[in-house]
């Protein structure tokens, strides 16, 4: 097996550069691929779903691929009933590492219209934004952060968080609880 090689399963920018700066030792290189899981994930259970598919779907020639998906979750106590997460799925063709990043809310009236019309949190932000590609470009997260946070530092938490278990497996032998 090659080493050295990682592809995400996504050609959004954002999300290859965010694995090329955890891996920066790595040639990293981005396929299209599906998700398996609706455009707008709308619970954790999909949004995990999601990456984990795209994951799985590119390994081929490579020490890892690399799935990463963001949707929107219910979580009590917020305005809008709902927050953002990326969700990164790392996996080695045996086994699947996990990582979120931290969480957001996104204004309540973008979140209703996802919620009323079906329709994807970058389309709910065309009429604030004006930027219909928002989410290969800055991200909402650096929109709303007014460029503080851009979407690959957002993103590049959640591989962190999966590349934890790579760096301590020894720690992290699966369980059967």
């Amino acid at each position: 097996m090659p080493g050295k090689i990682i592809i995400v399963a996504s050609l959004n920018k954002n999300k290859i550069k965010a694995v090329n700066e955890v891996f920066y030792s790595y040639q990293v290189t981005g396929v299209t691929c599906k998700s398996g899981v609706s455009e707008q994930p709308t619970s954790l259970d999909e949004i995990i779903k999601g990456a984990i598919t795209r994951a799985r779907s590119v390994f081929r020639d490579c020490e890892y691929s690399v799935g990463i998906e963001d949707g929107i979750s219910r979580v009590p106590e917020t305005i809008s009933g709902y927050m953002n997460f990326c969700c990164c799925a790392i996996f080695d063709g045996t086994r699947i590492y996990l990582g979120l990043g931290p969480a957001f809310e996104y204004p309540a009236e973008c979140t209703q219209r996802v919620a009323d019309e079906g329709i994807t949190i970058s389309e709910a932000f065309i009429p604030l934004t004006d930027k219909p590609d928002i989410g290969y470009e800055e991200g909402i997260i650096g929109w709303l952060t007014h460029g503080k946070i851009s979407r690959t530092e957002y993103t590049k938490h959640a591989v962190e968080m999966a590349k934890v278990q790579i760096d301590n497996k020894s720690l992290y032998s699966p369980c059967s609880y």
